[in-house]
């Protein structure tokens, strides 16, 4: 029970007493118990955001991010900025012993830095730190309740049922799949960006559909084309289902999820509300945002079911037909009932296309600001793949060292989702320090993977050579000397299960792009100088998005 509703069952309680026992004081049994409520309300109010954080904490000893207001801390701040910049500023600057205090809405939140207190949290005591309630309830009307939001014994069956999936011998085998759904998006480009050149007033609906941006003729969303790549992509490999969302831009999957990943601020004003109002009344809201997430939610579940009885029939039909992709593995472990597959099918559609176009996203924008790397990893992928390469092995991308190297960076340093939450759902401690249930628990890739105390001073530079050995070849490591100064994937249990996918979806769709094409910023764009603003939302992008030009370079 919420500390409101035990506070609004006291107040009835004591006016019930009140009335019985002293009726000259009583107002009225209602009357009465609002005005306890608002009274013990504003109470308790005063005593978690003034006396209790100050006095009685167990954690107000640690040390604290500076420049908090008395009442907000670091409010302010955290929604001012991008999500996790505020943590790389502390990381780097704040002395601690793995764990730094702030609040943020009269919350006290403890950032966790160090590799020490990273390893206890994601591996050692990794079941004692829970995904918080409003991020499982939020994130789970779009995700369902699958790998990436489970928790204890049904987190590790479904890890379990879902492991021979993602091993790396059955990934190596879908590579052809990653590759020529680029070679297919690589087409679709060059005729999209001959078309685009002729339109001299391209106008796109650019942050959330409040604003009208013209673009550069010619220009692309490197976005938009990269999501509905990678939602292909696990259509194909997730479900054995082609979404063909690249050559139709008017895909209601894709559309669906472009809807969903940019909120507006009726959707963030909600999240927001969701740190204080109970879910339950939140979703029923009569609001268009709720209809919004409502209807995307029952369409992408229809979708998945449609898929799920499909692979029945086929199973019906030919029960050796056994499909290569993870929904049939997941169907055939026998772990998963039909909507418990749903939930598995829904996670993997986000996690699977989302976060990979939003690292393409940062790649191409890394390789624009560094063109002359751009000209170095060309000149590696035509040196080892042929132009006519239909289908590619794992073994012929690993031999790009240095697509390996930019990949990795890229990951490291724009990290596509920035920071994560946990909760501690019992009384437990980090590094010496006691944790006590219910403390709000902050992972940020975005700080760990560019503290310069785990990477050198150049941590929050753009420099793939630290993934290569002397003799040039890919490391897998980087320049850090700890496995916890990595973040991206996080570690442990709770790791990320589809990194080798990830990776190299990854690698093949970035290998196809910049073997065909020299990519540059439209004449114009922000992006050219400066630190990019950033988008927030389910992951972090350049606010106004990626629009690049592309030159075919002739010889691939």
């Amino acid at each position: 029970m919420s500390r409101t509703l035990q506070i609004l069952g006291a107040s009835y309680a004591e006016s019930l007493l009140l009335a019985r026992y002293a009726p000259r004081y009583s107002l009225g049994t209602i009357t009465t118990a609002i005005l306890l409520f608002f009274l013990q309300f504003a109470l308790f109010i005063f005593y978690r955001i003034v006396v209790y954080p100050r006095f009685f904490s167990p954690i107000r000893h640690i040390p604290e991010a500076p420049n908090g207001t008395f009442f907000l801390g670091q409010t302010k701040r955290v929604i001012a900025e991008a999500s996790g910049a505020p943590m790389r500023d502390w990381t780097a600057n704040v002395p601690n012993n793995g764990l730094i205090r702030y609040s943020i809405w009269f919350q006290e939140r403890l950032l966790v830095t160090s590799p020490a207190a990273l390893s206890e949290v994601l591996v050692t005591k990794n079941y004692d730190f829970i995904k918080p309630p409003q991020v499982r309830n939020g994130l789970g009307r779009i995700l369902g309740v699958g790998i990436l939001l489970a928790e204890g014994d049904e987190h590790k069956i479904q890890r379990k049922n879902l492991m021979p999936a993602f091993a790396f011998r059955h990934i190596k085998n879908i590579y052809p799949v990653f590759w020529n759904k680029g070679r297919e998006l690589i087409d679709c480009l060059s005729t999209a960006s001959k078309a685009q050149a002729l339109d001299e007033n391209q106008i796109s609906d650019t942050d959330n559909h409040s604003t009208e941006t013209k673009h550069e003729p010619g220009a692309i969303d490197v976005g938009n084309w990269s999501s509905r790549a990678t939602l292909d992509i696990i259509g194909l490999s997730g479900m054995g289902q082609d979404f063909d969302s690249l050559h139709d831009p008017t895909n209601k999957l894709s559309k669906t999820y472009q809807d969903v990943f940019n909120p507006g601020r009726t959707g963030r004003l909600l999240q927001l509300a969701g740190l204080f109002v109970p879910f339950w009344i939140l979703r029923h809201l009569p609001i268009k945002r709720n209809h919004e997430i409502n209807g995307a939610a029952e369409y992408i579940k229809q979708v998945c079911r449609d898929m799920i009885a499909k692979k029945h029939l086929t199973k019906e039909k030919d029960p050796s037909n056994v499909g290569n992709d993870i929904l049939s593995i997941a169907l055939e472990s026998g772990g998963f009932a039909d909507e418990e597959l749903v939930n598995q099918m829904m996670t993997f559609l986000v996690a699977g296309h989302e976060t990979t176009a939003t690292a393409m996203i940062w790649a191409l924008y890394s390789l624009c600001k560094n063109p002359e790397m751009q000209s170095k990893l060309r000149e590696e992928i035509r040196a080892n793949i042929p132009s006519s390469a239909s289908d590619i092995t794992a073994s012929q991308i690993d031999e790009c060292h240095y697509l390996q190297a930019v990949t990795s960076e890229v990951l490291r340093l724009w990290s596509p989702v920035a920071l994560t939450l946990r909760v501690a759902d019992k009384d437990t401690s980090i590094a010496g320090e006691h944790i006590p249930k219910g403390t709000m628990i902050i992972l940020s890739p975005w700080a760990t993977n560019t503290n310069k105390a785990l990477w050198g001073d150049d941590g929050m530079e753009f420099r793939p050579e630290r993934w290569l050995n002397a003799d040039g070849k890919a490391n897998g490591k980087g320049s850090a000397e700890s496995n916890y100064s990595f973040l991206t994937f996080l570690h442990g249990p709770r790791s990320c299960i589809g990194q080798k996918f990830a990776q190299a979806e990854f690698a093949c769709l970035l290998a196809c792009w910049v073997g065909r094409f020299e990519t540059r910023f439209e004449e114009g764009s922000p992006l050219k100088e400066g630190e990019p603003q950033i988008k927030g939302g389910v992951t972090s992008k350049p606010k106004g998005g990626l629009w690049c030009k592309l030159t075919e370079v002739p010889g691939w």
